[in-house]
């Protein structure tokens, strides 16, 4: 069927007008705390919102269907996991952010611990972060390129996927780099109804297309072991069990919700301690439903491509949901599919560029510079935002040859994540860990990681287990070889 001037017109109008929308919220913020906090303005309902839209990626609306289209529902158990995680960050962190002036997460490892693990893990998260970000804002190519092929017949696919990220890059940038968390927050609110919105309209569509509607899909799917979620199989290379899902899926949920300044800066934005809790709380059961619907539309289109075959085997299962979009989806409905595909890609886009230049801005230039003016600090931050726009650019280009975008993503943040976590748990749980063994504890854990990542068929899911655990041991163990040092204390400044 192909997209008309009409689908065409929802993308261009979306696009213009949620950008439009964002840049509503421009000059607002003189002080890093409104530039990058919102002045904690944000109630927990919108707060809770924003955290499932920074979740949610393109990679997760194109990939998460492929996925029970190729296997089945196992991956929800990780989700019953990222509960626990939420719990775990609500009762052990949470309390510990709120104890100061704080407005990045490792500013906290400094508090605790001093001024070099302090930078190694804001360079960690800067690392990593950008790296698993280039993969998702990669993933808005693959849509473009299924969405836009017949338009672009005569661009290359490099050409294709080069405009296709630049654009979202550049509208996201614009409203990021004019009204910060504000932003942020509030674009994020209005991006979830959208997506949400449009993958609800695709469930009905699939729904009247299959014949005989949900009996046909329960039957055909139910036989097909589709809808199989629990899996108690003791496999380490497995990537789906229960095993690696519920003990995986909290720890990985407890590193980053706790520990990653993309989901951290939106806890400290809250009007209190209580509210962040609540937010976050709340955000899981959202997360669960969300990503329960994302798996049946992946189970549904396999069951409508048993009745109506593809001309050809799909080359990758990210391709399957905004192939169906394109080509089955009444026009209308596609355009607001497609751009719902849009709304997730800028909504993680602008939460990792808000977080990037926090770390950048917080953690590094005001130590580098700490007699700067609020003034010079938040112009700075403006335009380090502007440069870490330029840098995922770059990096999602570069991630054109990965595999599964959503797997490949979450591999890539897992492997920092275990040390970040073994890290601040030493902090947090522990009062003889000194500055010394936490780095030693944090090397041993990211060299393992990295192992576990190259070198093994070990899955991600267990990546943030084995990675904390070996960090909080190695770490504990070299602070009884080498205590700390007793500092002065530390100032927080905003």
């Amino acid at each position: 069927m192909g997209l008309n001037a009409l689908d065409l017109g929802v993308i261009a109008a979306y696009l213009a007008g949620v950008t439009l929308f964002g840049l509503r919220f421009r000059n607002r913020s003189r002080t890093l705390k409104g530039y990058f906090l919102a002045d904690n303005t944000i109630p927990w309902w919108a707060i809770s919102l924003s955290i499932v839209a920074a979740e949610t990626s393109t990679l997760t609306i194109i990939s998460i269907p492929g996925l029970a289209y190729d296997k089945d529902f196992r991956f929800l158990q990780l989700i019953f996991g990222y509960l626990i995680g939420r719990v775990i960050v609500s009762f052990v962190l949470i309390p510990q952010y709120f104890r100061g002036e704080l407005v990045t997460a490792y500013q906290l490892i400094r508090r605790r611990f001093g001024p070099r693990l302090h930078l190694l893990t804001a360079g960690m998260f800067l690392a990593t972060r950008a790296a698993a970000e280039g993969v998702r804002v990669f993933a808005i190519a693959l849509v473009v390129r299924v969405a836009l092929g017949p338009l672009l017949t005569g661009m290359s696919d490099f050409n294709r996927d080069l405009c296709a990220i630049a654009v979202v890059t550049v509208l996201t940038l614009l409203y990021t780099f004019e009204g910060g968390m504000a932003a942020v927050i509030w674009t994020d609110v209005v991006q979830l109804a959208i997506y949400v919105t449009g993958t609800i309209v695709g469930f009905f569509t699939i729904l009247h297309l299959v014949p005989g509607g949900w009996a046909t899909i329960d039957t055909v799917a139910s036989h097909a072991g589709k809808f199989r979620l629990i899996d108690f199989s003791w496999h380490l290379s497995a990537t789906y069990t229960i095993w690696s899902g519920v003990i995986g899926g909290a720890f990985l949920t407890t590193a980053s919700h706790g520990t990653d300044q993309l989901i951290v800066q939106r806890l400290l934005a809250a009007r209190s301690e209580s509210q962040s809790k609540t937010a976050l709380i709340v955000s899981g059961f959202l997360i669960l439903g969300q990503f329960s619907l994302f798996l049946l539309i992946g189970a549904m289109l396999f069951v409508f491509y048993r009745f109506y075959p593809p001309a050809a085997h799909f080359a990758r299962t990210d391709l399957i949901f905004p192939s169906f979009i394109v080509r089955h989806m009444p026009h209308l409905a596609s355009g607001l599919l497609i751009a719902a595909i849009f709304a997730a890609a800028m909504s993680n886009l602008s939460a990792a560029l808000n977080a990037l230049s926090s770390t950048s801005i917080v953690d590094f230039y005001a130590r580098i510079r700490p007699a700067a003016s609020e003034a010079q600090r938040v112009r700075l931050s403006r335009f380090t935002t502007m440069a870490w726009a330029l840098v995922l650019f770059v990096l999602a280009i570069a991630a054109r040859h990965g595999g599964k975008v959503i797997e490949v993503g979450l591999s890539i943040a897992s492997v920092a994540y275990g040390s970040l976590l073994g890290v601040f748990l030493l902090g947090v749980l522990t009062k003889r860990a000194s500055e010394q063994g936490a780095i030693a504890g944090m090397i041993v854990g990211f060299v393992l990681n990295l192992y576990l990542w190259l070198g093994t068929e070990i899955p991600f899911t267990w990546y943030v287990v084995i990675g904390s655990l070996v960090t909080f041991l190695v770490g504990y163990g070299a602070s009884l070889a080498m205590p700390a040092v007793k500092l002065e204390p530390v100032e927080i400044r905003e």
